[in-house]
């Protein structure tokens, strides 16, 4: 089965990596609508600051950006990963009822809307602080303008990065 060892996870639905990003506040991929699509996220824009050559004042509001990222989504990470847990617990202990479960889905669902809305408004918000030229820098460095197969952009797990790009 493509499940197995799964079953020693602590919570079913989510790896130790899922949670590491959650708690944390990394994007876990929800924002690759954006992302693959030209708009840029403070995360990566910082992590090139350099290479985008960005001025004092898109450093200062990209920095603000990604601030009130993490300040919005870690708690709401948390949140996401207590309902899950409950999920989990309630399954485990087989005493949940087709009323609760619905209650904690629509929990869980709600938090990961409004996970991938905090992510993905910040690509929103971080394409207007950058100028065309910019963009186009950035999407080159990450790797957007090229094979996606060839190339694997720099701080990207290899075997993932071309899993998620439906590589061979």
């Amino acid at each position: 089965s493509p499940y197995t060892g799964m079953q020693t996870r602590e919570i079913k639905a989510l790896s130790d990596d899922d949670v590491r990003q959650l708690q944390s506040g990394a994007g876990w991929g929800l924002a690759l609508p954006a992302e693959l699509n030209g708009i840029p996220g403070p995360a990566h824009v910082l992590e090139l600051k350099e290479q985008l050559e960005l001025t004092p004042s898109q450093l200062k509001s990209i920095q603000a950006l990604y601030d009130d990222m993490k300040i919005a989504a870690v708690p709401l990470g948390e949140q996401f990963i207590e309902v899950e847990r409950q999920i989990d617990n309630y399954f485990a202990s087989a005493s949940i009822d087709e009323h609760m479960l619905r209650k904690l889905l629509t929990a869980s669902e709600r938090l990961r809307a409004e996970l991938r809305f905090t992510h993905l408004s910040q690509h929103l918000k971080t394409a207007k602080v950058l100028t065309d030229g910019q963009i186009s820098r950035y999407n080159k460095l990450r790797g957007y303008t090229s094979d996606p197969c060839r190339f694997v952009p720099e701080g990207h797990d290899p075997d993932m990065y071309r899993s998620h790009m439906g590589c061979d």
